[in-house]
């Protein structure tokens, strides 16, 4: 390919988000300049302990950050905003200039009250944009428009390139009767749709799920069934981003007059954030604190707060393992699981439903009567979306490879041609112009950089691998003490095991490795001259290794420790 075509390409480069759910980052290049889409976070796999979260890549970017002309965020879940704190550093071209961002006033909050638990990072400037704003970066004229979600303030992008005009439709659902919210506007979008759509990027997460997504309509009739019966205390776990669901269940409540008790750090966060910025709406005296509850009748306490998903810190979880200081589940009280499970947490959520239930409380959950709808269209809405834009190119994003398949199967069903359906995967360069779209052969960096606490990256995966070892077969220490003049071990070895063997039942074990520890050690030393003592180490880990996995079938980490005396 000529110089000259390659400038005649828009690249898109996916950092995250393609081939799983979340971590959500994409780059658009025009001739070297870049506009960047959301920064986001997904949660670790169960085979990462410690990790706290999982960041993209920035790698393609280092030396390009001057080249940068924008961010734009499409709303506020942590899938497409959490990598900030952690990534907004390393693209500073100098300390005093960053790329503008942009964002719609609801995500703008949670951008900048997130911040604040990251004191060592400069104030963030977020240029507030909304239905209708219209701004310019570089060669890109960018065009928000409201996308219905479940989470207000979410903003789909029209996108004006020079080789023609793209349309990202962020995180999307289509209904009719939302609550809380205006329904999705068909003539805006049918308008959009009349632009010639080059290329249209659609959000993917729901694609393998035939029909129409539920409406919050249904949702809120649910939910206000469950209240109105409930004789004793409700506790409605949900996401904390969830803010319709939540306002929901605030409504109900001061409906049927229940006091509510928001728990938890982040739900009490955005719960403050939303008052704040109007889009929770209740009486001041409809909240009350955790120590007051005992001032009110079961009847009528409403307790909110995260934990649906079984997480271990939060608050539904230790209320159920009776960890929680003050609130503990009573007899008669009704529990409302308000979301569905992210797969990999279904036995962790199961064993806290049935602790709950063990201690007398009622238990409602998604797949026992609708009281929880995604934020995702499922197939019938994707259809629906592709016959308003027509676009001549598809791209499917966000979701597991499976269902970006299934997304672009839709549209071949539809009729567009396979040439024109590109199913790309992190760290893929895709080109576009207004004859085809491609993807070069080359990738771009696209790997996991992973989070455990203050650290960014340091965990990589060798460490990871120690972790999952230590984690399946514990760890085995032998303390070595060898006098430097004879080479000979004084006294026995002394080993430390935690999570291999229980060491008070395992004497002839012990007495055996010791012996070999012993003759591996003075074998190496008695012959003279210099010792290597990294070689001495080498030969216990491998040798001692290979014993404890004959007798055990365990191979659990050796560490060394060699004393010279």
């Amino acid at each position: 390919m000529t110089k000259q075509s390659k400038q005649d390409n828009l690249k898109i480069i996916p950092l995250g988000g393609l081939g799983e759910v979340g971590r959500n980052m994409m780059l658009l290049e025009w001739q070297e300049r870049i506009l960047i889409v959301d920064m986001g976070f997904r949660m670790p796999e169960e085979d990462m302990p410690g990790v706290d979260y999982i960041i993209p890549s920035i790698d393609y970017l280092k030396n390009k950050k001057e080249k940068i002309l924008g961010i734009v965020f499409t709303h506020g879940h942590y899938d497409h905003i959490g990598a900030v704190p952690y990534l907004i550093e390393k693209i500073w071209s100098s300390p005093s200039h960053l790329p503008p961002m942009f964002a719609s006033p609801l995500t703008k909050g949670i951008i900048l009250k997130r911040q604040e638990d990251f004191p060592h990072l400069p104030k963030l400037k977020i240029n507030q944009v909304y239905d209708g704003s219209k701004i310019k970066l570089g060669s890109f004229r960018i065009e928000f428009f409201k996308q219905l979600h479940n989470i207000p303030d979410n903003l789909g992008l029209f996108i004006q390139t020079p080789i023609g005009n793209i349309l990202h439709t962020s995180d999307f659902k289509f209904d009719q009767n939302p609550v809380n919210d205006l329904p999705t506007n068909f003539e805006k979008l049918k308008e959009i749709g009349k632009r010639k759509i080059l290329l249209l990027l659609s959000d993917s997460t729901d694609a393998e799920e035939e029909g129409h997504s539920l409406s919050e309509k249904e949702i809120a009739k649910n939910l206000e069934e469950i209240l109105k019966r409930a004789q004793g205390r409700v506790i409605a776990a949900t996401f904390a981003s969830l803010i319709n669901r939540i306002q929901q269940i605030i409504t109900i409540s001061e409906k049927y007059g229940r006091k509510v008790c928001i728990e938890g750090y982040s739900m009490k966060t955005n719960v403050e954030l939303c008052k704040h910025l109007g889009y929770i709406k209740a009486k001041r005296e409809t909240f009350i604190k955790s120590k007051g509850i005992e001032n009110y009748p079961p009847s009528q306490i409403t307790i909110l707060g995260t934990g649906a998903q079984g997480e271990a810190e939060a608050v539904l979880m230790r209320i159920a393992t009776r960890e929680h200081p003050i609130l503990k589940i009573q007899k008669g009280d009704t529990v409302i699981f308000s979301s569905s499970v992210i797969p990999g947490n279904e036995r962790t959520v199961q064993i806290m439903k049935d602790e709950i239930m063990r201690q007398g409380a009622k238990v409602f959950h998604y797949k026992m009567m609708d009281i929880h709808a995604g934020g995702h269209a499922k197939s019938e809405e994707l259809k629906e979306m592709i016959k308003i834009m027509t676009p001549k190119f598809f791209m499917p994003i966000h979701g597991q490879y499976s269902m970006l398949v299934a997304h672009s199967q839709l549209v071949k069903e539809m009729g567009m041609e396979e040439k024109n359906v590109i199913v790309a995967e992190n760290g893929n360069v895709i080109n576009l112009n207004q004859k085809r779209i491609f993807i070069e052969k080359e990738k771009v960096p696209s790997n996991y950089v992973m989070i455990d606490g203050l650290g960014i990256g340091d965990v990589g995966q060798v460490v990871l691998r120690d972790r999952q070892m230590l984690a399946e077969d514990g760890m085995f220490v032998i303390v070595v003490i060898v006098e430097r003049q004879t080479g000979k071990v004084r006294g026995s070895p002394d080993i430390i095991s935690r999570g291999f063997v229980y060491l008070r039942e395992s004497k002839e074990l012990l007495r055996d490795t010791r012996r070999r520890v012993i003759g591996i050690v003075e074998r190496a030393t008695g012959t003279g001259g210099a010792v290597n003592w990294s070689y001495i180490k080498d030969e216990i880990r491998n040798k001692i290794g290979q014993f404890l996995f004959s007798r055990t079938q365990r191979r659990p980490m050796i560490l060394p420790v060699v004393i010279e005396v």
